[in-house]
């Protein structure tokens, strides 16, 4: 396990290897869901958003929080629950169902006129509507703008070729004062050909730094058993705040 004096220049010093060209098939994702190879979902709900939770709400009440690529996120609920509006994405229709039926939360289905074939999720409580479908489909037209944004997964979760398709997206999805937490993963990605994918620092400034003021937040080392069975000898999470430039 890496020293937290070696984090930094661990981070810093690593490329993104082969993982350039690795793309995963949507398939290969609906699969994963099919088999329970989910060892990614969190069933305690995410330590960085409850501690940094203050940096996403700012103060704000009601508001209106994203889930890009959202899976069955315990983390929907809580928030719902402090009376928040949750909009999700996922292209796994198993995952939004198995949502509810772990949360014990009764739901309706409909369709989205704009998306052919797609389908949306929404609690009889109305504070949380869960898409499936392609996330490239969704747009701000369709599921409106976002006081907030944690992305947990997702931006690690996209092929590396669409970084770029997917951070317009995000940017075109964030409303003025939106507070965007980011969690990433750090390792060497010569080891270990994702997904997660490795995302560096570089590439978050070059992606949303035209547009956003980009804070680190957090740097932990979160190597486990897992990492280390994909090959790996170190394995980093950072967290990251976005907020659009004023004016």
């Amino acid at each position: 396990m890496a020293s937290s004096t070696d984090l930094s220049r661990i981070k810093e010093s690593s490329d993104t290897g082969k993982q350039q060209n690795r793309v995963v098939t949507e398939e290969e994702w609906l699969q994963k869901w099919e088999a329970n190879n989910i060892g990614f979902h969190n069933e305690q709900g995410h330590p960085l958003l409850k501690k940094h939770l203050d940096l996403l709400l700012n103060g704000r009440s009601g508001l209106r929080i994203f889930f890009p690529l959202c899976g069955k996120a315990v983390e929907m609920k809580w928030l719902a629950d402090m009376g928040h509006s949750v909009i999700g994405v996922e292209f796994s229709e198993q995952a939004l169902k198995d949502f509810f039926v772990e949360q014990n939360l009764s739901y309706s289905e409909g369709s989205i006129p704009e998306i052919s074939k797609a389908k949306v999720f929404k609690s009889t409580s109305g504070n949380i509507s869960l898409y499936c479908c392609s996330i490239y489909d969704l747009s701000s037209k369709i599921a409106g703008k976002f006081d907030g944004i944690w992305d947990r997964g997702a931006l690690v979760a996209i092929n590396p070729c669409d970084r770029e398709r997917y951070a317009n997206l995000m940017l075109s999805l964030m409303d003025k004062n939106c507070s965007y937490l980011l969690a990433t993963v750090s390792y060497d990605p010569n080891k270990y050909k994702g997904p997660p994918f490795y995302v560096p620092e570089h590439e978050i400034e070059s992606l949303f730094g035209k547009f956003c003021e980009i804070k680190c937040l957090q740097m932990q080392d979160v190597f486990s058993e897992r990492q280390k069975v994909w090959g790996l000898d170190y394995f980093l999470e950072v967290l990251y705040l976005l907020k659009i430039f004023p004016g």
